[in-house]
């Protein structure tokens, strides 16, 4: 696969073709991890100028942390499609098959694992992005608004490729755990992200 070290046109052009995987997961993995840099990038703009001195031992701390979170983020997209081949598979799987029912109940599950892994992050990338927006330099203010909307797209898209999974489940207690634990992320997070975007936009325009 090896999606993520293609050119940004080749993703680009497999994403938009009737291969299964890039799908949804992948793109909001991809789009998380923009939404990571580009707080990275407010870091980068800011460290290092006497006017934020105050601040460079915390800006360096989250830039570190993202680092981590925009590799994570990245590997995420192979994951998607690693997660979503055995769901493929199984549905081709003949009906009268004794199995069936049990393989595409685990291959549903599987495939869950890694939208649900990209909304994990991207909160996390939230947190950050919030600090690098009232921290950080005034010159990259628009880079953590743009940061904080990327990542609520990533993972409102990743929450999507959860929910498309759970609705199938025969075991709807289990689907119902798993909805509620991204509901519960949106509920916090999706508020976060337009408050920062909000106060950027605020900033922005003088209001």
């Amino acid at each position: 696969m090896d999606f993520v070290d293609r050119s940004c046109r080749d993703f680009v052009e497999v994403l938009s073709s009737k291969e299964p995987v890039p799908g949804g997961g992948g793109a909001a993995a991809l789009i998380g991890a923009l939404g990571t840099a580009l707080g990275n990038m407010v870091g980068s703009l800011t460290v290092g100028k006497k006017k934020y001195a105050e601040v460079e031992e915390e800006l360096r701390e989250l830039m570190r942390e993202c680092n981590e979170l925009e590799k994570e983020l990245l590997d995420q997209v192979e994951a998607d499609a690693r997660g979503f081949q055995p769901l493929a598979r199984a549905y081709g799987i003949p009906k009268e098959d004794p199995d069936r029912d049990r393989v595409l109940e685990e291959a549903t599950l599987e495939a869950c694992k890694a939208p649900i892994r990209i909304m994990e992050l991207c909160s996390e990338g939230l947190d950050k992005v919030k600090v690098f927006a009232e921290k950080g330099s005034v010159l990259a203010l628009s880079d953590a608004g743009c940061a904080a909307v990327s990542l609520k797209a990533a993972m409102q898209a990743a929450a999507l490729n959860v929910f498309i999974n759970t609705k199938s489940l025969k075991d709807r207690t289990l689907a119902q755990e798993i909805d509620l634990k991204c509901v519960s992320l949106m509920d916090e997070y999706l508020p976060l992200a337009d408050r920062i975007f909000g106060g950027v936009m605020g900033k922005l325009r003088n209001e």
